[in-house]
């Protein structure tokens, strides 16, 4: 019987997205290899973002084009145009990236992923997800409860919703077709979140990424009022000067932010809050990451990811001079892992 190995790179999407390819491959006949070199293909789910995990594709890709054993190479995921070009004669295949209504093989036995939309329409000028994932698609509101409500009967007691932006997430009730009863008009994030805690049996919501722009008090208030939705809320800041966030085209300025935090911990007091950074944008002066390293000290985060830019074909800030050095790029990741784990 043939093998296949899947390997992902980039976010719970794309993992999400390896899940739904393995139930396909193994209604194919494919069964799981145990090492990449045992399998007779190789999917790789790639992530432009940023510009280690394309390195590592490259690597991998290579590495299998030299084994002695013919592997099958299919590529998938987050892919630039300018990727796929240099790729294509290196595998056997690129794939779309699938379907979010494609059956699922989860790889916990008590935790899964439900994406509940993809794509994003917000063009920060760093990031490619618009142009690799397309614009923001909202999945069927019956679709995503029927899902969550079959892994509630199978023992599931986390779920997490995934969507590059889920507090954008709308859907037109008038195409709604299954007999769960949603009131009128549309569904936005705030409701959605309800109608799954509604939900009876013993489990727990959480959700991933929340842009600081449409974190509205009615989200925030269900945060706080369903009671199986985690108090846990990853916010990307993403830089703490208003001139960078506006370069970055985040439309949002520090004030905010901090006003959104303010909201957030009267209203969930125990809530736990984590961030992105992004240091050494084009243009990034020291005065302007010295207002970062005190958004940071000021907010005090439960935690921070923080990522060294890095340009991306396609994208606004790819056009910009990438002037900050990679080791001062360094340096300033370090200074607010630093400040992270000094408030510990």
């Amino acid at each position: 019987m043939k093998k296949y190995f899947i390997i992902t790179y980039g976010c719970q999407m794309n993992y999400n997205d390896s899940e739904r390819r393995a139930y396909k491959l193994e209604k194919q006949g494919y069964k799981p290899a145990e090492k990449m070199e045992q399998a007779d293909l190789v999917l790789i789910n790639m992530c432009s973002v940023r510009q280690k995990p394309v390195d590592k594709v490259y690597q991998k890709i290579n590495y299998l084009n030299s084994l002695k054993k013919k592997t099958e190479i299919i590529l998938t995921g987050c892919i630039l145009k300018e990727d796929k070009e240099k790729l294509k004669n290196k595998v056997d295949k690129i794939l779309p990236i699938i379907d979010f209504n494609s059956p699922c093989k989860y790889k916990f036995r008590d935790k899964a992923f439900v994406p509940i939309m993809t794509g994003c329409n917000n063009f920060c000028s760093y990031c490619v997800v618009p142009y690799t994932r397309g614009p923001e698609k909202s999945r069927p509101a019956d679709e995503i409860i029927k899902e969550v409500k079959n892994l509630i009967k199978k023992g599931y007691k986390e779920i997490t919703l995934l969507g590059q932006n889920v507090n954008s997430y709308s859907y037109n009730m008038k195409h709604v077709t299954c007999n769960i009863k949603y009131g009128n008009g549309k569904i936005n994030f705030p409701k959605l979140l309800r109608l799954i805690n509604d939900l009876k049996g013993n489990f727990s919501i959480s959700f991933l990424t929340s842009h600081p722009k449409d974190m509205s008090d009615e989200l925030i208030e269900a945060i706080a009022k369903c009671e199986k939705v985690k108090k846990y809320i990853h916010l990307p800041v993403q830089s703490g000067d208003n001139e960078i966030l506006k370069k970055m085209n985040r439309n949002y300025t520090v004030e905010h932010y901090k006003e959104l935090v303010k909201k957030i911990r009267k209203k969930i007091p125990k809530v736990v809050l984590t961030t992105d950074i992004i240091v050494g944008f084009p243009g990034e002066t020291e005065k302007q990451f010295e207002n970062t390293k005190k958004l940071v000290e000021e907010i005090k985060f439960d935690n921070i990811y923080v990522a060294r830019y890095s340009p991306r074909p396609g994208t606004a800030a790819f056009k910009m001079k990438d002037d900050v050095s990679p080791e001062e790029k360094m340096r300033r990741k370090k200074i607010l892992e630093e400040i992270l784990a000094n408030q510990k």
